[in-house]
């Protein structure tokens, strides 16, 4: 089966078809870095990192550019309060950034391009859309002129009055249109400039995407990703300046966007304080289970984070960190078992799911029932070489959904040999119908912050 994936230009699905075969060009849209990172910006880079993932588990090669706005209107008056400079502000936080997604098992980009390092690309760009009568100069600002691209509004599906009817656009009466945007921005007393031929100034926030991909991807390219918030404006003037640079059409091939997550139902924001950052996340060991509450939902659909769901997502986990509990690290040799068989099965399913514009949440129950054979195949003492094999088909398939599941600390790496000792003496104890020792050794460990479950297959656990 083919890949299809859902392109938000045509609104359709459309066959995935490579500029280049095998070789997958795509771009996500980072972070602007101002401020600390939110679970927001966790879930788009979990679900980018999923399908740079399964494309590279489809056999493609993938060269994968995410850009941080390291020069930005927030970064300098944030620098400003904090009375450092922006530079050193950015800097503490793209390192921080590069540090949690790492712990988020996020792969880290080919490219990191910065708005800082484009400079020259961004003022060739803006010097040739002037050349052709796309932009214009006023007092050393320079805006792209929106009645010279006649397919604006083709990615949002909107005409230019709908778009001013619903866009907050700063009043400007030397712009020749109300939704013209700044390609390079004068300098003001005291900020970052560079020298350019209509003065010191910086770029606009658009032109630096733009730029980032002319220089390290090519003039078109296979899949540009992002937010549902950046459809527009920045998407859509992405493609008026790049296309009107280039002329090449289309300037990207696949547009993919993830929805939006909300915190109990509404809409985080740093402005009122309602959002979980990325540090505290980590803190409470989220990494495993905030990846499979993102994944339990289609990349497409919005996504609310409750207390509720992310327990029952760290309760999922942990099944399948279970089901994985003394795995090889080798798979086995095929066995002719029905345990096999169904890891054949699951395999398959998995990508079909996958084709299906990346069906991560019939992809995870594929992963799930199988989690639960290998559970009643242990506890019903099957064929070890089955499991063993069953175990690499899930352990396969859950890597290629970017989950890591040695990530508890080393001390209780140690104590597990341990807890499973304990735990066989206490099903002696059981079978014996020796209670009080048995319930003895399941209080024990549960104030060890071991979770003992008795299930009708057998009993897990897992640590608290």
């Amino acid at each position: 089966m083919a890949l299809y994936v859902t392109n938000t230009l045509s609104r359709e699905k459309e066959r995935f078809e490579p500029l280049e075969p095998g070789h997958v060009r795509m771009y996500v849209c980072g972070p602007t870095v101002y401020a600390d990172a939110h679970i927001g910006h966790a879930m788009s880079a979990i679900v980018f990192d999923m399908i740079r993932r399964y494309l590279e588990y489809s056999g493609y090669r993938v060269t994968f550019a995410m850009n941080f706005t390291d020069v930005d209107d927030k970064i300098i008056q944030r620098a400003a309060t904090l009375g450092i400079p922006p530079t050193e502000l950015a800097e503490q936080l793209i390192d921080a950034w590069l540090d949690e997604t790492a712990a988020l098992n996020i792969k880290p980009a080919t490219i990191y391009p910065r708005a800082t390092h484009e400079i020259p690309t961004i003022i060739a760009m803006v010097e040739g859309l002037l050349r052709k009568g796309h932009a214009y100069v006023v007092d050393g600002d320079v805006y792209f002129r929106i009645l010279s691209f006649p397919e604006y509004g083709k990615l949002s599906h909107r005409t230019l009055d709908e778009m001013l009817a619903g866009a907050r656009v700063e009043v400007d009466p030397r712009k020749e249109h109300p939704m013209d945007f700044a390609l390079w921005k004068r300098a003001k007393p005291g900020e970052p400039a560079w020298e350019s031929p209509w003065g010191a100034g910086r770029p606009g926030w658009h032109i630096e995407c733009s730029a980032m991909i002319y220089r390290h991807l090519g003039d078109q390219i296979d899949i540009h990703g992002g937010g549902a918030d950046l459809i527009f404006p920045h998407h859509e003037n992405e493609i008026a300046q790049s296309e009107a640079f280039t002329g090449k059409k289309p300037f990207v091939r696949y547009w993919l966007h993830n929805g939006l997550l909300q915190l109990g139902g509404e809409k985080m924001s740093k402005s009122i304080g309602n959002l979980i950052t990325i540090r505290e996340l980590l803190a409470q060991g989220g990494a495993g289970p905030f990846r499979l509450l993102v994944l339990s939902s289609h990349y497409r659909s919005p996504l609310t984070f409750t207390a509720e769901a992310f327990e029952a997502a760290s309760r999922g986990f942990e099944r399948l960190r279970q089901a994985l509990r003394g795995a090889d690290v080798d798979a086995p040799p095929r066995p002719d078992h029905a345990l096999a068989t169904l890891a054949d099965q699951t395999r398959q399913s998995f990508r079909d799911t996958m084709d299906d514009d990346f069906n991560t949440p019939a992809a995870l129950a594929r992963l799930f029932e199988l989690a639960r054979a290998i559970n009643r195949a242990r506890a019903a003492e099957e064929s070890l070489v089955a499991i063993r094999y069953a175990q690499a088909t899930l352990r396969e398939l859950a890597s290629v959904l970017g989950f890591r599941f040695d990530d508890h600390p080393s001390h209780q790496h140690a104590a597990e040999p341990f807890v499973e000792l304990l735990l066989d003496v206490r099903d002696r104890l059981r079978a014996d119908k020796q209670w009080p020792l048995a319930d003895l050794i399941r209080s024990r460990l549960n104030e060890l912050g071991v979770v003992v479950e008795d299930t009708p297959s057998g009993t897990t656990w897992h640590w608290a």
